[in-house]
């Protein structure tokens, strides 16, 4: 059997067991603000009122002043955070070594002593000998200074060699403590107090963003004085993690309500050396600092305000930091013409990729202020791209390079179909046939696990790989695959996933797989391993209470649907009234059979606006209404929320894109907006593959994933499903580039997910101790259902950068603009300046041409196919005051166009009125 990954993190089972707790105890209680500890005077730098705390020095305040109320530090727990163990803003961590002699650690936080207070003046505003707080035995003086650095707070240290031997310092971390503990916050109060923190661990342009969870402003950005590049972004390991034992560690527990604190970390290659031995490469080339007998290093970060998270790239161009740009972002298709946008105070002299050859760079024409790399992927993979200044500076800037989208496509769908079909005419549990969870590392279907869903076909980690291959079909149909899909479907989802028939019809079962012990003795080994909640049995498993789950078939049976409708001949065992109808059931057992949890809005939701809107077309009239007065009532009752997108959980970034359709389908546009910009605090744009879009989550390696911990995850499915009413708000808004930006971000994210051979993975392992994707498929399918959902191609004329396609290839000649999409669906584009949003359910997009002069598109279609002999067109002006287009071909029907394909390309005019 597997190894478990319970036996191999012991302490994840007990955090699993605590974490996973039904929605009503996962809602922290609310008890407000402990009472401060005493502290200094507050200072006035800047943007900031700073207030160190007397004894240690370190930060225990940083308020902007365009919010008093507000502060980016834990303030409010000062006085349980006070003690020994408890790191802040201004502590150091240090791995140093004398000679080839073990590595050793210190810590400014392990066992506080007052630190020795040293005169201040002029800009220095507070200064101390911290080294008798480092602990016994460190080869180094260190001298910490509070500053005004050109009008902003600053943060410095001076480490000097004191020993008779050169000292090398292997790990150099500065802990980033900022307010990001939700517990014993409700949501609203964990929205308006809490902050995020994203870093751009990009060497020397490397930063630090604090974005508060509401989204609003001001933003806190930390910046990098001279030699402090943000080489490595390091988890302080919690006392409960290590047992106590180890010197840099953070006595705050790690939870769900809390994700923990990191080290901007100047120099890694200790842990590198001892920590990461088993990991993927990381971010950056780990270096040491060595230092001579005498010699001294001085490193320091600056502290500056953002007006709002949009503010904050001109932000950093104001501060003269190195800025950049990628179009469609730095996920790179190897058949996608890229682009990277520098701006920088000092030319660029040198522009090198790791691996040799994985991109290929070259200068091209750009923009006043601006210089454009045109960026090809040459190398499936993550890359890394280096540019070096004339002042010294290097900037990386993390890629990934995946094959064509539409190989990629074809790639999962075949893998889903074939290596994770399960058949056994003998599974006891009703699985037969399923597509299951598979374990890359293993390299087979994961048949049980102790979380029983990830092998019952059900909840997320569960239902993910089969969600992920009837969503491939949605815009790529391919018959094989299909066949084995609506097999599945007929088989083992209705029926036995799903009731079929009786009171409880279209009701939705929380797993196929469960814990029996007594019927299957030998199938649940380590038997230690299945003693938690996780480990269902069939009456929980059979639970039809959890709306979650229901999305998930309502999704496949809405792709089945819009296949049979559009694709002749592709179905072959229902038509598409029967998957329509199946689609319509699944809404309204929800309602009666899951109440509690439809309270909340759902990952996939946005499905039952697709549903609602069908049913309409085909004139379903009655069973129209009732889903819209179903869905009224969940609207109107987060229309009352400040933030109206709670979850099972204390917080989440599951709900907001169905809670954000279904304000905008009833024209609740403030609960719209709000919901919007939480995304936004929640959604960074940075510029690296792996945090460009990337929604915040940390728990779900407990739930979907081989590893269970607590960690920062890389594009897990929220990147994807957050992205949706990303694009939308930005088709209503085309001037809000960063909506774009954002969003596209999430969207090809989540295609990282996605191996050479088509297998998924839940999400990227973040923390340095392993920096890979993990091998258990589980959640992937609901970030592939935003992929799939969302996938189209952008045209717009960026007023700083020129005409750009998000997700094509575009040239300008003779007053037209050509894009030919790559996107991977080619069934959906959008020209910004024109609020144009064209939509095709059946057929493919060739290429669109637009001349900006007449406000004339011309969309060239793909040829005729036996199972696509027509196009059906959805034409949409998303902005207000924008003229509407209408084809010169097609017939109208159920909305939309139905236009007749030729055996070669078929050109449609769209006129603007």
């Amino acid at each position: 059997m597997r190894r478990s990954p319970f036996r191999l993190f012991p302490v994840t089972l007990a955090l699993l067991s605590v974490a996973a707790v039904p929605a009503q105890k996962a809602v922290p209680r609310a008890t407000g603000p402990k009472a401060a500890a005493p502290s200094a005077p507050a200072m006035r730098i800047g943007a900031f009122r700073l207030r160190l705390d007397p004894a240690s020095q370190t930060a225990r305040s940083l308020s902007p002043l365009a919010d008093p109320a507000f502060d980016f530090l834990p303030v409010g727990r000062s006085r349980e955070r006070s003690g020994n163990g408890y790191n802040h803003l201004g502590d150091l961590h240090l791995r140093v070594r004398t000679g080839t002699g073990p590595w050793q650690d210190f810590s400014s936080s392990k066992r506080r002593v007052p630190v020795r207070v040293l005169p201040a003046k002029g800009d220095v505003l507070a200064a101390a000998d911290m080294t008798a707080t480092m602990g016994p035995g460190l080869p180094l003086r260190i001298v910490r200074e509070w500053t005004n650095a050109a009008g902003a707070p600053g943060l410095a240290f001076t480490l000097t060699n004191t020993s008779g031997q050169t000292v090398e310092i292997g790990g150099l971390g500065l802990p980033m403590v900022f307010d990001n503990i939700i517990t014993d916050r409700t949501l609203e109060q964990a929205h308006t107090q809490a902050s995020f923190a994203d870093p751009y661990i990009g060497r020397d342009a490397g930063y630090v963003q604090v974005t508060r969870l509401n989204g609003a402003g001001p933003a806190l950005l930390v910046l990098p004085q001279a030699a402090t590049p943000l080489e490595a972004y390091v988890p302080i390991p919690t006392a409960r993690e290590t047992g106590g034992k180890a010197v840099i560690a953070e006595a705050s527990p790690r939870a769900q309500t809390s994700e923990g604190f990191y080290d901007w970390t100047v120099a890694s290659a200790a842990y590198a050396q001892t920590d990461w031995t088993k990991a993927g490469a990381p971010w950056n080339a780990p270096t040491s600092i060595r230092l001579a007998p005498g010699e001294s290093r001085r490193i320091g970060l600056r502290f500056v305000a953002a007006p709002s998270i949009r503010g904050i790239e001109p932000t950093l161009i104001a501060q003269k930091r190195p800025v950049v740009v990628g179009v469609p972002g730095y996920v790179v298709p190897s058949d996608l013409d890229a682009s990277l946008f520098v701006r920088a105070p000092s030319p660029i002299t040198g522009i090198e990729s790791y691996p040799a050859g994985a991109l290929e760079v070259t200068r091209a024409a750009g923009k006043p202020g601006w210089e454009k790399l045109s960026v090809r992927g040459r190398q499936w993979g993550r890359a890394r791209l280096s540019l070096t200044y004339a002042d010294g500076q290097v900037q990386t800037i993390p890629y990934f390079v995946t094959k064509p989208l539409e190989r990629t496509m074809a790639d999962l769908g075949h893998f889903a179909t074939t290596r994770q079909w399960f058949e056994g005419k003998d599974d006891p549990f009703g699985r037969s046939p399923a597509i299951l969870t598979y374990d890359r590392e293993a390299d087979r279907i994961v048949t049980a696990d102790p979380r029983v869903w990830i092998s019952g076909m059900s909840d997320e980690g569960g239902a993910g790989s089969w969600v992920a291959a009837v969503m491939k079909q949605l815009d790529n149909p391919d018959a094989t695959e299909l066949a084995r899909i609506e097999e599945l479907v007929d088989k083992t989802v209705v029926g036995r996933l799903q009731v079929a028939d009786g009171l409880h019809a279209g009701g939705v079962k929380k797993s196929l797989f469960y814990y029996d012990p007594a019927a299957f003795p030998s199938l649940y080994q380590p038997a230690k391993d299945w003693q938690s909640w996780t480990s269902w049995k069939k009456d929980q498993a059979d639970d039809l209470g959890r709306a979650y789950n229901y999305p998930h078939v309502a999704a496949g049976h809405w792709a089945l649907y819009r296949i049979a409708r559009n694709h002749p001949g592709m179905t072959r065992v229902h038509d598409w009234r029967w998957y329509l109808d199946h689609a319509y059931r699944t809404i309204t057992a929800m309602m009666r059979d899951a109440p509690h949890y439809a309270q909340y809005g759902l990952m996939e939701g946005d499905v039952f606006v697709d549903i609602l809107t069908d049913l309409k077309r085909e004139g379903w009239t009655a069973q129209a209404a009732e889903v819209e007065a179903l869905m009224k009532g969940r609207a109107d009752h987060w229309r009352t929320l400040r933030y109206p997108f709670g979850s099972e959980m204390a917080w989440d970034s599951t709900g907001q894109a169905e809670v954000y359709a279904w304000m905008r389908y009833f024209g609740y546009g403030p609960q719209a907006d709000v919901t919007r910009e939480v995304i936004l605090g929640y959604d960074p744009s940075i510029p690296s593959w792996g945090y460009n879009g990337n929604a915040r989550r940390y728990w779900d390696f407990l739930y979907g994933g081989k590893y269970p911990r607590l960690e920062r995850q890389i594009h897990h499915y929220g990147s994807t499903l957050n992205a949706i009413p990303l694009f939308d708000s930005f088709r209503r808004n085309p001037a809000d580039l960063h909506l774009l930006r954002v969003a596209y971000g999430g969207l090809m994210g989540g295609i990282t997910n996605i191996g050479q051979d088509g297998s998924s993975s839940a999400a990227f392992h973040s923390w340095p101790d392993r920096m890979e994707w993990d091998p258990y498929s589980g959640d992937y399918g609901m970030g592939f259902f935003g992929h799939a959902y969302a996938a189209a191609t952008y045209v717009v004329n960026d007023p700083r950068l020129g005409w750009l396609s998000y997700g094509g290839n575009l040239s300008e000649a003779d007053g037209t603009i050509r894009v030919v999409p790559k996107d991977g669906a080619r069934s959906r584009l959008f020209v910004a300046p024109a609020g144009l949003w064209l939509t095709l359910e059946a057929g493919k997009i060739a290429e669109v041409r637009y001349t900006p002069a007449t406000g004339t598109v011309r969309l060239i279609l793909d040829p005729a196919r036996a199972d696509t002999p027509q196009a059906r067109l959805f034409v949409e002006t998303t902005t207000t005051g924008g003229r509407a287009y209408t084809p010169d071909r097609g017939v109208m029907e159920r909305g939309g166009y139905s236009v007749p394909l030729a055996a070669g390309l078929t050109e449609v005019v769209l006129s603007p009125r």
